[in-house]
């Protein structure tokens, strides 16, 4: 077998974490297909076509994170193979997780920079404007998609020093000379720390933003779109703050909980026949 047949490290708590977060994944590959098929294939509009990649993204990135804390520590193998498949797991769902970021970025481009009617252009010169209006805003949304991608692909790219946990390094003998800061890796500390949060709570203001400056169905849709991305983000935040805590009960529950309500928040702000 792969895998051991007594887990060392597979415990209760581990099973209702790992079961919540395949709800999880189940509940991102529907809101994929919903997106897309229903959504996205009757309107044709790109905002739609967004929304079903940011949750297929989310769920590659999630598979990986449930193999990378459940099942790679239960693989029989050496500690060096161990350890490297763990840091495989680790790049290959930041990048997933980074390219949801890039999604979100780009229907929050659309909605933020909506693009001209060129019937607007009353003669050549509003014409030569409306072009120059609309190729910045076009650029602006290649930017917002861009900045997490990149991000994504330094975390595939970048050497295991800046990345790797020190407790995996010790539990596995790696000799490796890690590179930390305040005993976190420095890698991980610049995209978890710093730009991540940058991203996370700047999500929600838009949507607020949004909802402020427009009325009645679509400021209930923005406005909700805030709410469920705020609590996403929460159970997110949570979720490590109860790992480094060691409060094992709290992190196997109360994070993925959050964060499926926030799911169906998400749906239901998504779910108006007027953003068709």
């Amino acid at each position: 077998m792969i895998l051991e047949e007594n887990f060392q490290y597979f415990d209760f708590w581990d099973a209702i974490e790992s079961g919540l977060y395949f709800v999880i994944v189940g509940y991102y590959f529907l809101l994929f297909a919903y997106f897309l098929l229903i959504r996205f294939r009757v309107s044709k509009k790109l905002y739609w076509l967004f929304f079903s990649l940011l949750f297929l993204c989310l769920a590659a990135g999630r598979v990986f994170f449930i193999g990378y804390y459940f099942f790679i520590p239960e693989l029989k193998a050496s500690d060096a193979e161990i350890a490297s498949t763990l840091m495989l797991f680790y790049r290959l769902a930041t990048f997933s997780t980074w390219l949801a970021l890039a999604c979100l970025m780009g229907l929050l481009g659309m909605l933020l920079l909506p693009p001209d009617i060129e019937e607007e252009a009353k003669n050549k010169r509003d014409q030569e404007k409306f072009m120059l209006t609309s190729s910045m805003k076009i650029s602006m949304r290649i930017i917002l998609i861009a900045i997490p991608v990149f991000l994504g692909i330094l975390a595939l790219t970048l050497p295991d020093e800046l990345f790797m946990d020190p407790d995996i390094a010790e539990k596995y003998n790696v000799d490796i000379e890690l590179q930390t800061i305040f005993g976190y890796p420095i890698g991980r500390f610049m995209l978890n720390i710093v730009m991540v949060p940058i991203f996370t709570v700047a999500i929600p203001f838009l949507f607020l933003y949004l909802a402020w400056k427009t009325f009645g169905v679509l400021r209930k849709s923005y406005l909700l779109n805030a709410i469920g991305f705020f609590l996403y983000y929460t159970g997110r935040l949570l979720h490590g703050i109860f790992e480094v805590l060691k409060w094992h009960h709290f992190q196997a529950t109360v994070p993925p909980l959050i964060i499926l309500f926030s799911l169906l928040i998400i749906v239901i702000a998504n779910n108006y026949e007027q953003l068709r």
